[in-house]
């Protein structure tokens, strides 16, 4: 019990330590497995990895279909980022839980 407490509790801190930065079109890196997230101009937004991209088009790879975009449907274009800040805050935070939840079993005994 204690092992699966611990293990999802390092699941849950190392979740969320992604986020998504607004670039420009132009500016868009293309590497090995860019995460990307399209806003489009109707509302749509789709996550995936980024393929390729060119003058006119944008190609996503979302769950193994590729979704062309046409450049001219993309309000907003997001990629998204490894954040050590984030990862490290909450590792202190998650960390800090444990020191006090193991505290107070211990007043228990």
């Amino acid at each position: 019990m204690k092992k699966s407490s611990l293990l999802l509790s390092f699941l849950i801190l190392f979740q969320s330590c992604f986020s998504y930065k607004t670039v420009d079109y132009n500016s868009i890196p293309i590497e090995k497995k860019q995460k990307v997230e399209v806003k489009g101009v109707g509302g749509t937004n789709i996550k995936g990895t980024l393929v390729s991209k060119n003058e006119q088009i944008l190609t996503v790879d979302t769950n193994g279909q590729l979704q062309k975009i046409p450049v001219s449907e993309i309000y907003e274009v997001k990629v998204r980022k490894f954040s050590i800040l984030k990862t490290a805050v909450r590792f202190a935070a998650a960390y800090g839980a444990l020191v006090v939840i193991a505290l107070s079993v211990g007043d228990l005994n």
